[in-house]
């Protein structure tokens, strides 16, 4: 992952598109002088700008946030855990389920008796 704005791997994307700095600009709806900034790792990219960036290169909004210097590691979970998590939530889902439709009984024969 990149720290910091990856000027090499933007420039090759928009040489690989037949653009220019300028399209970017264009692109991002700001000046020159902006998207100097931006390259020279002063000015941080929007979410809106990465998706533009996105639109643009081709690529994916997370590479875009990658190379951009803007994106957060995820960390990685083992499938095993997400799914046993997973299953965990579906059971306590279907017991809380199980509670409301007693508790609504409950209500209505409450009702009933009044």
């Amino acid at each position: 992952m990149a720290l910091f704005f990856d000027t090499a791997w933007f420039d090759a994307k928009i040489t690989a598109r037949n653009l220019t700095r300028g399209d970017v600009a264009r692109a991002l709806g700001i000046g020159d002088e902006s998207l100097a900034d931006i390259w020279k790792d002063q000015r941080e990219l929007s979410a809106r700008d990465v998706a533009a960036l996105a639109a643009l290169l081709g690529v994916s909004v997370g590479e875009v946030a990658e190379h951009a210097g803007v994106s957060t590691p995820v960390p990685q979970s083992n499938a095993r855990e997400v799914a046993d998590q997973l299953a965990e939530i579906a059971e306590r889902l279907t017991r809380l389920e199980r509670m409301v439709a007693d508790m609504k009984a409950l209500l209505i024969d409450l009702r009933g008796r009044t």
